[in-house]
């Protein structure tokens, strides 16, 4: 794995997050096996190597503005949070990321049924 990392970081400067690398919904297959399971797993032992304060975890993401949909990523990337067993108390999360522009939770939500992911 450290070898992927450092040929992405040698290539880009850094490693992109799995959006970038696949145009895929966060809930796709994808994401469960082959390539974009293994750039996922890449990039969450990239990410934890960083060490990054908030706010640099923040510029990241401005530099890779997520899709709405992906916005739960974000919230666990940048705050830690277990989106999955925390998802009924994420309002305060999603208020952050719109207060930081990159959307709340309607925009979230109202992306995860847009029909261009089915």
């Amino acid at each position: 794995m450290q070898e992927e990392i450092d040929a992405l970081v040698a290539e880009l400067g850094t490693v992109p997050p799995p959006w970038v690398a696949y145009d895929e919904h966060p809930y796709s297959i994808c994401w469960r096996m082959g390539g974009g399971e293994s750039h996922k797993e890449v990039w969450w032992a990239w990410w934890e190597q960083q060490g990054f304060s908030e706010e640099q975890k923040v510029a990241y993401f401005r530099r890779w503005p997520p899709p709405h949909c992906w916005l739960a990523f974000l919230i666990e990337a940048v705050w830690g949070v277990d989106t999955f067993e925390e998802r009924d108390k994420l309002g305060p999360y999603f208020e952050r990321t719109a207060a930081l522009g990159f959307g709340g939770q309607q925009e979230y939500e109202r992306d995860l049924d847009d029909p261009k992911w089915h």
